[in-house]
Formats: structure tokens, sequence, C-alpha cells
């Protein structure tokens, strides 16, 4: 980072720091449609790691025009894994002096009685449209006119 020539503040974590890379160098450039997959799992909390690389999430964010599109993750579905997880994080947001949120203790008893796997998909429908219309702002095709000057 330091022959970017970006600040490297040392209480931040692995994650943060491979997200300010990405967003800095790797996202603007990503013009044509591109696929990046397998966050680093400090990147990602609420993600299943990979059975091969427990380091890496099963996750994957699409990219087009230079900005998100979508963002899409399996589940962590194991309750001891993800209180874990929970602690690291708010261990580490401490180190930052950041705010620390209390763990939610009723999605962990609902990860306890069972959850199967599951998946999620986050589609930016705005950016979509934003893209296909070729607008340079969000505001330009937000659906509901009396927002744009919210956005």
């Amino acid at each position: 980072m330091l022959k970017l020539k970006m600040e490297v503040d040392p209480q931040k974590d692995r994650g943060r720091l491979i997200d300010e890379l990405i967003s800095t160098f790797v996202e603007p450039n990503l013009i044509q449609p591109t696929f990046l997959l397998d966050y680093p799992v400090e990147m990602s909390p609420l993600a299943k790691a990979k059975p091969d690389d427990d380091r890496l999430v099963e996750r994957f964010e699409a990219f087009a025009g230079g900005m998100e599109i979508a963002n899409a993750f399996t589940e962590l579905n194991d309750p001891i894994e993800q209180r874990q997880r929970f602690l690291k994080q708010q261990k580490e947001r401490r180190a930052e002096g950041e705010m620390v949120e209390s763990i939610d203790e009723d999605f962990l008893l609902a990860l306890e009685y069972g959850m199967p796997p599951t998946g999620g998909l986050g589609v930016g429908i705005d950016r979509l449209v934003m893209l296909l219309t070729n607008q340079q702002s969000i505001r330009e095709v937000i659906l509901f006119p009396q927002l744009r000057g919210k956005a």
C-alpha cells in the first residue's frame, strides 16, 4: 500500500485494507462485466467459508461500468463460527475506536435451531438502469422523482 501512496492505518484489519485497495484501484477499472470471487473472511462476517480454504468465503460481486451491480454470498449457518466472527469483529472495531454493536443473540439462537443452506443476491437496480441507459448520475434513473433531491 505504501508503494501505491496510500496511508496505512495500523489499526485496520486485513479485510479493511483489502477493501480499500479494491475500492481504490480495482473497482473503478472494471468497465467490462466482471465478477470478483472468493473474498477474505474478514470482509464478509455473515458469509460461509470456502470448504477448501477457511480464509476465504463463498461470495461474489458483479461489476460493470466501474461500479458494483450485484453482491451475493452463501450464508453462514454455523452458530458457533458465527459467534466467533461477531466477537472478532467487535474486538477489531474497539481497536479501531469505532462504535461496537451488540451481538444479535436472537439471530444466533435461530442458527442454533437450524438454518438450511441459504444464499442471497442483492442487485443494484438503479445502477443497472444507469448503466443500460448510459446515465452518469444515479439521480437520473431514480424511479420516484420526489426522491431525486435526497439521492
